[in-house]
C-alpha cells in the first residue's frame, strides 16, 4: 500500500529595481498567465520595478519565473524559495503602484543606486568574530515580535513611511560606526540605505536578500526566533519551514503558541497586544467623541448668521382659537406685543412655512414654527466631558453657561444640538431638565427604545439625585427640608415662584456639608420631586438664594435674565450624583460627576 503524499507548494520571494514601461499590458499579459498556471499571491508593478510574492506549482513558478526574465531590467531576477504543504495566498493579484514599496521620498532611485551589499556568509563570520557592528531592523514593529537577529537594533516604526523619522532619532555617533541594515527579503533596505547615507550616515551595507536568504544560506546562526512573512504562513523558521505562528485579525501582530493560548485571543477580534477591557474600551470611544465634540464647536455653531425656527403645537384648550390668542395664552409669560410684532414682520409661520395671519383660527394638535431671522447665538461653554458611553446612553458633565435644549435665543449654541451633530445619524435625547446654569450630570439616551425605559424613571421620581449647592448664609440646621408648592406658570425672566394654594406638591431636603468663613455654605441638596426651578427656588424661599444665581437674588428680589453670559461668575449649583437603573441590565447604576472649583475655594 503506499502512501498518499500532498503535492507541495513552491512559493516565492522576488523583487527588482529596474526602469519598467507599459505597465498596463505587462499586467494583463501576467494575470493570464498566472491564471493559466493556478497560481496565487501578489504581483506588485511600478515604473521603478516589480515586487511579488507567488505561490504554486513548481512548474507554474518556473513558467512565471521565465516569462519576467524576457523582459528588460529583469533578466537576473533572483527569488527566495521555499515550501509548504498548503497554497498560502486565497487569490491571484497584479497591481500597479506608484512605488513596489512605499516610502514616500524623492530622490531615492535603487535601480541606479543602492548601498553596499552585504552576503549572509560574510554577515555570519562578522557576527561569529564578534566584530563591532549595529545590526539595524527596518522592519515594522509588529514583524519584529516574531524574531530578529540577537542585539538588533529596531527601526521603532508601525510603518515603512515612517523609517526617515525613526532615523533623525539615532545617536549621531552612529554615523561613523559601521550598520548593517536588514529586511525580510532585502527590498526595503535598497531605499533605507541610500536615504541614510543621504543623512550623513557614512558606513552603511545592507544584508543581501534579507532576512530569507540569511536563512537559505546560513540557518538561524545568531537569530533568536521567526521570520515573519506577508502570507497566510505568517513565520517561517530558519529551515524556512511554516511555523505555528498565527495573526491577529485587528492589529496584525504575529501571534506564537502562548499567544494563541491567552485567554484574551479571541480569533478574529483580539489578542493580547490589542485586547482592550470594557473600561479601556469606553475610555477610548469616550477620547474620539471628545475630541469629535471639539472640532465640532471650534468655532461655536452659533457663531454664524443663520435663520433658527421654533416649533409650537397647538393643545387642545385653545382648539378654535384666533392663532394670536393661542400663542399668547401658551407663552403668558411674554408681552402681548412682542407676539404682535412676531405677526407684523411675518416670522410666525404655519407648517408649510408660509406667513400665518392673527386671525387664522387654530386647530388642536397643529404645529406652527417661530422664525428668527439671522440670529448670531451667544457664546457658551462647550467644555463637555464625558463620563460614560455605551450602545444606550451617553452620561455628560455638562459645563455652564450652556443650555440642553433649543430654546429662546439658543438653537445651535445647545448640548442637544451639539451632540445630535457628533453622533449623527443617532440623535441622542436628554432623559431630563438641567437649567443652562447648572453644572454636572445629565444623561441622554442613544434612541428612542432606551428613552422609553431611562425617561419614565425620573418622570415617577425613581431616580435618586444629589446636587453641591453653595448658598448665602449660614443655614441654622445641619439637616432641613422645604415642602413648599411651586407654581406652574412663569413670572419674571421665566422665574417660578411659591404658590401655597394652586401649586404642584414639591419637597426637597438638604444637609450641610460645610459652613465657610466667607458667610456661605456648601450644602448636599436631594430634590424628591422635579419641579422647574425647584431647588433654587426652594433655597431663595427660605432665604439662602445660590452664590451667582442671575434671576433668585438676595433680599428676596427676582432678577431680570435667565442664563449667564460666558465669563460671569458661576450659579454654584452642581448636578452630582446619579442613581438609577440601566437599560440594558436593568441593575441600578451609579454616576458621579467631580466637584466644581467653587465648592472648595473663597468666593470673590
Amino acid at each position: 500500500m503506499s502512501a498518499i503524499v500532498s503535492e507541495q507548494i513552491t512559493n516565492i520571494a522576488a523583487y527588482r529595481f529596474a526602469e519598467l514601461s507599459d505597465l498596463k499590458t505587462l499586467r494583463e499579459s501576467l494575470i493570464r498567465l498566472c491564471r493559466e498556471q493556478s497560481l496565487k499571491g501578489t504581483i506588485l508593478l511600478s515604473t521603478e520595478g516589480i515586487n511579488l510574492f507567488v505561490a504554486g506549482s513548481a512548474d507554474g513558478i518556473e513558467a512565471l519565473l521565465a516569462e519576467l526574465r524576457c523582459i528588460p531590467g529583469l533578466e537576473n531576477l533572483a527569488p527566495k524559495f521555499s515550501l509548504s504543504g498548503h497554497q498560502p495566498f486565497s487569490r491571484m493579484l497584479v497591481r500597479i503602484k506608484k512605488e513596489i514599496i512605499a516610502f514616500g521620498v524623492d530622490g531615492i532611485n535603487p535601480a541606479r543606486r543602492t548601498s553596499p551589499k552585504l552576503q549572509a556568509a560574510t554577515l555570519k563570520q562578522w557576527l561569529d568574530e564578534g566584530r563591532k557592528v549595529t545590526l539595524l531592523d527596518t522592519r515594522n514593529d509588529y514583524e519584529i515580535k516574531l524574531g530578529t537577529f540577537r542585539g538588533a537594533l529596531p527601526a521603532g516604526i508601525d510603518h515603512f513611511r515612517d523609517f526617515p523619522q525613526a532615523v533623525a532619532q539615532l545617536p549621531e555617533a552612529l554615523k561613523d560606526e559601521p550598520v548593517v541594515m536588514f529586511c525580510t527579503g532585502g527590498i526595503r533596505c535598497e531605499k533605507a540605505g541610500p536615504y541614510m547615507e543621504s543623512q550623513g550616515f557614512r558606513n552603511i551595507h545592507q544584508l543581501d536578500g534579507g532576512i530569507l536568504k540569511y536563512f537559505e544560506e546560513c540557518g538561524g546562526a545568531h537569530y533568536d526566533g521567526e521570520c515573519f512573512v506577508f502570507d497566510q504562513r505568517v513565520g517561517v523558521d530558519p529551515a524556512l519551514r511554516e511555523t505555528d505562528s498565527s495573526q491577529c485579525f485587528q492589529c496584525l501582530s504575529p501571534l506564537k503558541a502562548e499567544d494563541q493560548n491567552d485567554p484574551r485571543y479571541v480569533a478574529g477580534k483580539s489578542c493580547p497586544f490589542c485586547f482592550k477591557s470594557p473600561d479601556e474600551e469606553m475610555a477610548l470611544r469616550i477620547t474620539e467623541r471628545e475630541e469629535a465634540i471639539r472640532k465640532a464647536t471650534t468655532p461655536l455653531p452659533g457663531s454664524t448668521p443663520c435663520d433658527n425656527f421654533r416649533p409650537i403645537e397647538i393643545p387642545p384648550e385653545y382648539h378654535g382659537a384666533p392663532i394670536l390668542g393661542a400663542i399668547c395664552g401658551i407663552f403668558s409669560h411674554i408681552p402681548h406685543q412682542d407676539w404682535v410684532r412676531v405677526f407684523e414682520n411675518s416670522c410666525l409661520l404655519d407648517s408649510a412655512f408660509h406667513p400665518a395671519k392673527p386671525t387664522r383660527i387654530a386647530q388642536a394638535g397643529e404645529r406652527f414654527y417661530r422664525k428668527t431671522p439671522a440670529d448670531v447665538e451667544a457664546e457658551v461653554n462647550a467644555d463637555i466631558r464625558i463620563l460614560h458611553e455605551d450602545e444606550a446612553i451617553v452620561v455628560i458633565n455638562k459645563p455652564a453657561p450652556l443650555p440642553i435644549h433649543p430654546s429662546g435665543r439658543f438653537n445651535r449654541n445647545t448640548l442637544q444640538a451639539i451632540l445630535q451633530t457628533v453622533y449623527h445619524p443617532q440623535k441622542p435625547r436628554p432623559a431630563h431638565r438641567l437649567d443652562a446654569n447648572t453644572t454636572g450630570l445629565i444623561v441622554f439616551t442613544r434612541t428612542r427604545h432606551f428613552a422609553k425605559f431611562v425617561q419614565p424613571q425620573f418622570e415617577r421620581g425613581d431616580v435618586e439625585k444629589n446636587y453641591l449647592a453653595r448658598v448665602l448664609g449660614h443655614p441654622p440646621e445641619d439637616a432641613f427640608f422645604c415642602d413648599a408648592p411651586i407654581g406652574e406658570e412663569p413670572v419674571k425672566a421665566g422665574a417660578r415662584q411659591i404658590d401655597v394654594a394652586k401649586g404642584q406638591p414639591a419637597r426637597t431636603d438638604f444637609h450641610v456639608l460645610r459652613r465657610n468663613s466667607d458667610g456661605t455654605a456648601l450644602l448636599e441638596v436631594r430634590p424628591l420631586t422635579g419641579r422647574t426651578n425647584q431647588i433654587r427656588l426652594h433655597l431663595w424661599h427660605l432665604g439662602f438664594p445660590i452664590c451667582g444665581d442671575p434671576v433668585y437674588l438676595p433680599g428676596n428680589a427676582l432678577g431680570n435674565r435667565q442664563t449667564l453670559a460666558l465669563g460671569d461668575h458661576p450659579l454654584c449649583l452642581h448636578a452630582w450624583k446619579l442613581n438609577f437603573r440601566h437599560p440594558l441590565t436593568n441593575k441600578t447604576t451609579n454616576f458621579e460627576a467631580p466637584a466644581p472649583a467653587w465648592s472648595e475655594e473663597t468666593l470673590p
